[in-house]
Formats: C-alpha cells, sequence, structure tokens
C-alpha cells in the first residue's frame, strides 16, 4: 500500500475558530471548505487537518456529537525555544510550559478555542 497524504479529522464546535487559529499561528492554508467543513494543508508538508462541525450530518450517527477530547495534535519543529517565545508575542497562552523529558524531547503545549491541544516537540540528541 502506497499512503500519498494523511490527514487527521477532528469534530469541533466551532470550525472557523480552530482553522483560524492553525492558519495565524502555524501558516496552514485552506485547501477546501463548505458548511461545517474545512480543509487545511501546510506548505511545509507533514499532515493535513480536517475540522468538521459537531452534529454534521455526514459524520455517522454514533459519531455526530463526539469531540476532538483527548486528541493531542502533535508538530515536530526545530528551535522549539524561538517558536515558544513566537507564540507569547503573538498572545497564545501554553497551557504546558516548555519542558525538557529524560528521554530527550522537549515540548510545550497550546490549546486551540476548541480546547484542541496542539503540542510542538523537538527532539535533542541525548
Amino acid at each position: 500500500m502506497q499512503i500519498s497524504t494523511t490527514a487527521v479529522s477532528l469534530t469541533v464546535e466551532d470550525v472557523t475558530a480552530s482553522a483560524a487559529f492553525l492558519q495565524r499561528h502555524f501558516g496552514y492554508t485552506e485547501q477546501m471548505s463548505a458548511d461545517g467543513f474545512v480543509s487545511l494543508g501546510h506548505p511545509g508538508g507533514g499532515v493535513n487537518v480536517v475540522y468538521l462541525r459537531r452534529g454534521l450530518e455526514v459524520l455517522p450517527e454514533d459519531q455526530r456529537h463526539r469531540t476532538a477530547d483527548g486528541v493531542i495534535l502533535a508538530f515536530v519543529v526545530e528551535d522549539i525555544e524561538a517558536q515558544e517565545k513566537r507564540l507569547r508575542g503573538e498572545g497564545v497562552a501554553i497551557t504546558l510550559p516548555l519542558r525538557l523529558e529524560p528521554w530527550g524531547e522537549k515540548l510545550f503545549q497550546v490549546t486551540d478555542p476548541n480546547g484542541v491541544v496542539i503540542e510542538l516537540v523537538e527532539w535533542v540528541e541525548r
């Protein structure tokens, strides 16, 4: 099997708010949208992000009212300290402060307007 693109689909209350957050702070661009739906891509590649509005009828009935609670959207970056400083400067609240894990992972987290956790990660040589 060859996979050409990867996307994560997240169900949220306010599609516009989450999409704007990724566009404004992480450089994502809108690829397509419709009522209750937006698909975003990043010019640097990586995973596409799709937001669906909770209750949308195209979702299977047993999934319509579930949201992305408990999901962490992780982005591996370079110069994580600069990214944290940039986001703070843009007024984004850091919901998990920058830290270094014993296995060599530097990370911090922010949370979008719908409560989706976004984690930035940089791997450090040990």
